[in-house]
């Protein structure tokens, strides 16, 4: 997208939220909320998710439930959504933002628009990836890392989480920006790539910090630098990438999005609750464990954040010569 398109998206997915609804009975929510996760049970998104159902049930007085509907890369996830009645503004989807910058890229049968049929409610949270070197390597801090590989061109290995996926994306955009080449090894998921890492089968990966601390307390891998735009505050020695490359940042963000024709006030509700909740202790506490940093944002501010991650993704796949299919 040109830059003046994905600028004029902010506008549209703002408006979008107030446009004219049916409705609400008078106490919103009158029924159990649901929430849509695009992916299997244990990754990231389900995590957030089930973590802010806990808290959203205990301030609505309605249970807030988890569906899990992996398939499609969210195309399944946004069916769902649409077979759930949005317009009396009960579901939602929670996901990180792959949905809306990825997805469209692979995959032919995204058809959905961010701002069209998917409006920003609340931007939950950020959680950045990590660069992480295998020992053979003999690399111990991102400096060396850069160093070794614009020595070796084509040399060097990395696993990612799959081809799309915002690992393989922050790899791809760092080595654009830095002009290095490391060979991208694809794996289903951090499942098979973690382990890929540990057992020396490529040279470096792009991993969440709690997959890898463990091995890192070990001596079993060296972690460099984070994807986000500053470092993490659960590892302040960890450089951010931005530090070397101003203005990169490729950390995953979660947030919660509705159906067009849900009703305003019923996201306006959620977004508002969602702020709240992110500041109770023991939620900060579990998202802190688990390296994610809680947001709650209004939709506007969600919107910006889909835009400039959308803008970025764009980028990243023009560089690694993705191809919808």
């Amino acid at each position: 997208m040109q830059r003046r398109t994905l600028t004029s998206l902010v506008s549209t997915l703002v408006l979008a939220t107030a446009l004219p609804a049916s409705v609400l009975a008078q106490t919103y929510p009158s029924k159990p909320i649901k929430f849509i996760v695009p992916y299997a049970a244990g990754g990231l998104p389900d995590t957030v998710a089930r973590v802010v159902a806990l808290r959203l049930t205990e301030r609505l007085g309605q249970s807030v439930v988890v569906d899990n509907k992996p398939g499609g890369n969210g195309v399944v996830a946004y069916q769902a959504l649409l077979q759930s009645s949005p317009q009396d503004g009960h579901a939602f989807i929670v996901s990180d933002g792959s949905m809306l910058s990825i997805t469209p890229l692979l995959n032919k049968n995204a058809t959905y628009k961010a701002g069209v049929d998917i409006l920003p409610v609340s931007l939950i949270a950020r959680s950045p990836l990590f660069i992480v070197a295998h020992p053979k390597t003999g690399v111990n801090n991102f400096q060396d890392f850069l160093n070794l590989v614009k020595s070796k061109p084509g040399n060097f290995t990395y696993g990612s989480s799959g081809i799309g996926s915002t690992h393989h994306l922050t790899m791809e955009a760092l080595k654009a920006a830095m002009k290095i080449d490391v060979r991208h090894i694809p794996y289903k998921g951090s499942g098979q790539s973690t382990p890929a890492l540990v057992g020396g089968q490529v040279d470096f990966s792009v991993a969440a910090l709690p997959s890898m601390q463990g091995f890192a307390k070990n001596g079993q891998v060296s972690i460099l630098a984070s994807n986000a735009a500053s470092r993490s505050t659960q590892a302040p020695e960890i450089p951010a990438i931005a530090e070397t490359v101003p203005g990169f940042d490729f950390s995953v963000i979660i947030g919660v999005m509705a159906a067009a024709g849900t009703p305003a006030n019923a996201i306006q509700k959620i977004s508002q609750e969602i702020a709240e909740v992110v500041k109770h202790p023991e939620l900060v506490k579990t998202f802190q464990a688990a390296v994610i940093d809680p947001v709650g944002s209004d939709p506007k501010t969600y919107a910006q954040a889909i835009v400039r991650e959308n803008e970025a993704m764009a980028r990243a796949a023009k560089v690694a010569d993705l191809k919808a299919e």
